[in-house]
């Protein structure tokens, strides 16, 4: 691949390095995630992307004349956290947002960001509400909702796994509850029998009493709404109480951390997750990138990250400015090369092109099995 051509996502930024009038303005990106805390798993990965994608331009002379200057703050994916996070952002004048990354923290901060007019793209944010009640119109996403993941689950299980009967649990948060409620909601509509739907504790160390209503229930399958720290107690004690029955969870679960937590118990567990990309070049010049500068795999939401830096930067690039209503139009209009794919938003705010998979862990590692478009 030719250098110039490199803006797959990060532009040709040669064109705008000459624009004297918009040089001075220096550009500020900020990043917003559990950067700590047990869902640091989730975060760190994010903000890695960042850095990389933004070290490779300055090191190409930047953008608007100027350096890219990254801003993060940590929210631990906790909405009051999210509000202290999202307002030192605004505070610090970024011009963009790459986050949040967690649902919950996402809908405290947006508000703030609405009203400060400062455009997000969360690289992991799945709750549907969060672009189709049309509240937050300068806010996008470089992940499946929700519901287009329990669509993609749901039809698995009932023409794969051919599961009539279905347990529910959930960590009663926006995205662990939104997942699950959206599963059953087709599940049901396809003709399957729910047996249990049950909020649990994800901060609990014992999921006994829980797991006693399992094997009493016998459901062909449990479909799990949350993220990986309590997937693994609970898939653990499962299997350790001899419940083998099907685990099937969202893209939270498809997590490094999960294999390694679970060990050889992990086995058999399913999750939805962004199709396989491994093959793409910008696939590869980004995880080659992060092996450089980390010395390891990429985590969770690496590539999203990535891809979302990328199109935030494009659309700055592009336009040449760090204006609002400029970046917003861009990020709509142009498609970019990622390591997703070639992506563009809607109308909502939604990428458009990106795949999504079932996978499952098969020999300790995750498995791609079946995928859709998103369109």
């Amino acid at each position: 691949m030719k250098t110039g051509a490199y803006l797959c996502g990060v532009v040709a930024l040669g064109l705008l390095l000459a624009q004297p009038a918009l040089a001075a303005e220096k550009v500020k990106l900020g990043v917003q995630g559990a950067h700590s805390g047990d869902l640091a798993s989730y975060g760190v990965p994010s903000l890695n992307a960042v850095k990389i994608v933004v070290d490779d331009i300055n090191a190409r002379g930047g953008i608007l004349g100027e350096a890219v200057e990254v801003i993060a703050q940590d929210d631990q994916c906790k909405p009051e956290m999210g509000t202290s996070a999202a307002t030192k952002l605004i505070s610090d004048k970024v011009a963009a947002v790459v986050g949040p990354i967690c649902s919950g923290a996402t809908t405290a901060s947006l508000p703030l960001f609405g009203n400060a007019e400062t455009i997000t793209v969360s690289p992991t944010a799945t709750t549907p509400q969060l672009t189709e009640d049309g509240k937050y119109p300068l806010f996008f996403r470089t992940v499946a909702k929700d519901n287009s993941q329990a669509k993609l689950a749901s039809d698995f299980i009932l023409n794969k796994l051919k599961a009539k009967k279905i347990a529910y649990l959930h960590d009663n948060g926006d995205y662990g509850k939104g997942f699950a409620d959206y599963t059953r909601d087709f599940m049901e509509k396809g003709g399957a029998e729910t047996v249990l739907f049950e909020a649990i504790n994800p901060d609990a160390t014992d999921f006994s009493a829980v797991v006693r209503k399992l094997r009493s229930e016998k459901p062909d399958i449990i479909v799990f709404g949350g993220y990986q720290p309590a997937a693994s107690k609970l898939v653990q004690q499962m299997r350790r109480n001899r419940v083998k029955t099907p685990f099937m969870g969202p893209d939270g679960v498809k997590d490094e951390t999960f294999l390694k937590m679970t060990g050889k118990d992990a086995e058999g567990v399913y999750a939805t997750y962004p199709r396989d990309t491994s093959g793409l070049e910008e696939y590869k010049k980004a995880r080659e990138a992060h092996l450089k500068a980390y010395g390891q795999e990429p985590g969770f939401g690496y590539y999203n990250a990535y891809a979302a830096t990328q199109a935030l930067l494009d659309a700055i690039a592009k336009t040449g400015s760090t204006e609002t209503a400029k970046i917003s139009e861009a990020l709509r209009q142009n498609e970019v090369n990622t390591p997703l794919g070639k992506i563009r938003f809607n109308d909502k705010g939604d990428a458009v092109g990106m795949g999504l998979s079932i996978y499952q862990v098969k020999d300790g590692k995750f498995v791609e099995l079946e995928d859709m478009t998103i369109n």
